[in-house]
């Protein structure tokens, strides 16, 4: 079958695509956080002046960094790991280790990230929960939202892993090769 008309191909490679472009696009944060600091310490410094919801915006940030931008570590393969097992194994070994962390460690968790924060997000979304500090962000229910959002961007691009492992254990890992994403 081509590569091209695999239907196993196109979901890992449309997994792939969006974590990609999610991360890349999440990942301006860190560059608005530098900016964001850098007019705090002026204004505090030379001013005299602060702005609770500029220094909330920070948090915030910093906050969507991490927890939206853990599928795109996923992908890139930058989470930890042990080494000194993982490294020796055959490419079909390493896809077994995979297959059996994402089943057994990366989904039971995801899963129960997303049982634990429920009915918390959705009591913050009730009551349309804000800063508790006079002059902070009044939308704090949304940074709470990523809480949610993180355990599901991880278990898309969990399957799209899943999928990517059964095709080296079936020896048609050549159907998916690294591409760069559709932008």
């Amino acid at each position: 079958m081509n590569k091209d008309n695999n239907p196993l191909v196109r979901v890992v490679r449309g997994i792939d695509c969006f974590s990609e472009v999610t991360g890349r696009a999440i990942s301006w944060l860190t560059l608005a956080m530098v900016l964001v600091t850098f007019v705090i310490v002026v204004l505090r410094y030379l001013f005299n002046m602060g702005n609770v919801a500029v220094q909330e915006s920070v948090i915030y940030m910093h906050s969507f960094v991490f927890l939206l931008g853990a599928a795109y570590t996923l992908k890139h393969d930058g989470h930890v790991r042990v080494d000194i097992i993982y490294r020796p194994l055959s490419e079909r070994g390493k896809a077994w280790v995979n297959v059996f962390g994402n089943l057994f460690m990366l989904m039971p968790v995801c899963i129960f990230f997303l049982w634990i924060s429920w009915d918390y997000v959705a009591a913050s979304w009730a009551i349309k929960e804000a800063s508790q500090e006079a002059g902070g962000i009044p939308f704090r229910y949304i940074l709470k939202t990523a809480q949610i959002a993180m355990p599901i961007l991880i278990i898309i691009q969990g399957i799209g892993e899943l999928l990517r492992d059964l095709l080296v254990i079936t020896g048609k890992a050549h159907l998916v090769v690294e591409q760069e994403p559709m932008v």
